[in-house]
């Protein structure tokens, strides 16, 4: 597992609910986690797309619509990925995934639900990124373990 901050950066960030931290993983076709990255709660999914893809290749990675975008698809594509990334809603020409690949995003939705099962990943105690990444990494290891 590999974490993508510098470390001087700070991952929390504050919003009016208070202190908050967008979790993001990359999992492999069994749901097991294989990379993380934190990212300020009001920062836009998009902005680890290229990190957490790029050693990807040959593969077909299934995404959220907030990783739609024309540089990462652009990326896949010469890498000969084909993405299953729904595309958002002000797209022009929508691109519509495979059904039968759409529905093996469960995968990586059943791995967020086992990660915050451990109650200080769900309720965020942490006040610094970097005890929050390290109590994130060790939800992660026990999901591998189980």
């Amino acid at each position: 597992m590999l974490a993508l901050r510098k470390s001087g950066e700070q991952a929390i960030g504050r919003s009016r609910g208070g202190l908050t931290t967008k979790i993001h993983a990359r999992v492999d076709a069994l749901g097991n986690p294989v990379q993380f990255a934190l990212t300020e709660g009001q920062r836009h999914d998009y902005l680890l797309a290229e990190t957490l893809t790029k050693d990807v290749s040959g593969a077909d990675p299934l995404a959220d619509r907030g990783y739609d975008g024309d540089s990462l698809l652009e990326s896949l594509r010469a890498r000969n990925c084909v993405a299953v990334i729904p595309s958002k809603k002000s797209r022009k020409i929508p691109c519509l995934p495979e059904k039968h690949l759409d529905t093996e995003r469960h995968l990586v939705e059943c791995f967020f639900q086992k990660l915050k099962r451990n109650r200080r990943v769900a309720t965020r105690y942490e006040k610094l990124a970097t005890n929050f990444l390290a109590m994130v990494l060790l939800a992660g290891i026990t999901i591998w373990l189980a």
